[in-house]
C-alpha cells in the first residue's frame, strides 16, 4: 500500500500543513453556515415585510448600515485570523528542527516523464544512481537537491512535505524528515507535458539498519548472469538500442539518456510508477511503450520472441 494523503502526515513538514488545512476548513464551514443563515433570514424577513400595494421593501437604513458594518468587521477579523494562523504555521515549517545526524543528500532531477535520483556521498565510490523510487531512513534529515532537465516540474509527496518547484537553470532544496516507516507516493504537481499525470515517485522509509543494507546493495555493480538464458539477455541488452540510453554498472551499457537500470529488478514499478514491474508489463513496455504511456521518450524495441524473454529475465535478475 502507498500513502498519498496530505491529511495523514508522516513527515516533519506535513504536520503543520495538515493542521493549517483543518483550521481553514473549520473557519470556512462556520462562515458558510453563517452566510447561508443570514441569507435565509433576509429572505424570510423580506417576504413578511413586503408592501404588496407599492411593491417596495420596508427597511430601516440605519439598522441595515449597522448590520453591514458588523459583517465587514467580522470579515476583517476572520481574514486577519486566517492570515496570522498561516504565518504561524508557515514559520513552524521553516523553523522545524530536523533530527540530529548527517543528512541524506539526494540530487533529484526531473525529466519528461521520470525522476533521476543520485545519492550523494563525500566519497565518489559510494555514490549511486537510481530512478523513480527513493529509499530513506526514518528519523534522519533528508535533503533533496532539486533540478529540472527540461521544463518546470514540481516535487510533491503529500504525506511528507509541501510542494517544491523544479525550474530549469535554478537549483532548489527541500529538507524534511520522515517520522514513520512506510511507502509514500508522490506526484509531479506542475503540468509538464502529455504524461504529467503518470510522472510519479515512491518514497520508502525504513529503519537505519535496513537503509544501510539497501545502500550497500545499490552501490554494488550488477550481478553477473548465472545461466545461459540470462547471459543471452545481457548480450541482447548490450547490442540493442537499450544500451544507447540506459546504464547498467558492471556491463558495457553506459547510456545516460534514460534511467539507470543497475538494480532494476528490485523496483516495484516501471515507467515512473505507471506500471507494475512484472515480466508481462515489462515485455509490453519494451516493445510498445507508446501504447502504454503515450508521449514517453522511450522508443519501441522490436526483438525476436526468445531474445525478448531472455532480456526480460535478465532485467528481472538485477536485484
Amino acid at each position: 500500500m502507498f500513502a498519498h494523503e496530505v491529511l495523514a502526515p508522516a513527515g516533519s513538514d506535513a504536520g503543520p500543513i495538515a493542521t493549517l488545512w483543518w483550521v481553514f476548513l473549520a473557519i470556512s464551514i462556520v462562515v458558510y453556515v453563517l452566510v447561508l443563515g443570514a441569507l435565509c433570514l433576509a429572505i424570510r424577513r423580506a417576504r413578511t415585510r413586503r408592501d404588496f400595494s407599492s411593491g417596495t421593501m420596508a427597511v430601516t437604513d440605519a439598522r441595515s448600515g449597522r448590520i453591514v458594518a458588523a459583517a465587514m468587521a467580522v470579515t476583517v477579523l476572520t481574514l486577519t485570523g486566517m492570515l496570522i494562523t498561516e504565518l504561524v504555521l508557515g514559520r513552524g515549517v521553516l523553523d522545524e528542527r530536523l533530527p540530529a545526524g548527517d543528512a541524506v543528500r539526494i540530487q533529484l532531477t526531473a525529466q519528461q516523464f521520470w525522476w533521476q535520483a543520485e545519492y550523494q556521498d563525500a566519497s565518489p565510490q559510494a555514490r549511486f544512481t537510481t530512478a523513480n523510487e527513493l529509499v530513506v531512513p526514518v528519523g534522519r534529515p533528508i535533503e533533496l537537491l532539486l533540478r529540472s532537465q527540461d521544463v518546470i516540474h514540481s516535487f510533491w509527496v503529500p504525506a511528507l512535505s509541501g510542494k517544491k518547484d523544479l525550474i530549469p537553470g535554478i537549483d532548489n532544496t527541500l529538507r524534511f524528515s520522515v517520522r514513520e516507516a512506510g511507502n509514500y507516493e508522490g506526484q509531479c504537481a506542475e503540468f509538464c507535458g502529455y504524461q504529467h499525470a503518470n510522472m510519479r515517485i515512491i518514497v520508502t522509509a525504513v529503519g537505519p539498519d535496513e537503509y544501510q543494507d539497501w545502500t550497500a546493495r545499490q552501490r554494488a555493480v550488477a550481478a553477473a548472469p548465472g545461466t545461459d538464458h540470462l547471459q543471452r539477455g545481457q548480450w541482447v541488452f548490450e547490442r540493442s538500442s537499450c544500451a544507447l540510453c540506459h546504464r547498467v554498472r558492471g556491463t558495457g551499457a553506459q547510456g545516460t539518456v534514460g534511467p539507470d537500470l543497475t538494480h532494476f529488478g528490485s523496483r516495484r514499478r516501471i515507467a515512473a510508477s505507471a506500471l507494475r514491474n512484472t515480466p508481462a508489463t515489462l515485455s509490453a513496455w519494451i516493445t510498445n511503450p507508446q501504447g502504454l504511456k503515450p508521449g514517453a521518450r522511450m522508443p519501441a524495441t522490436v526483438l525476436p520472441a526468445e531474445d525478448l524473454r531472455a532480456l526480460v529475465a535478465w532485467l528481472g535478475s538485477l536485484q
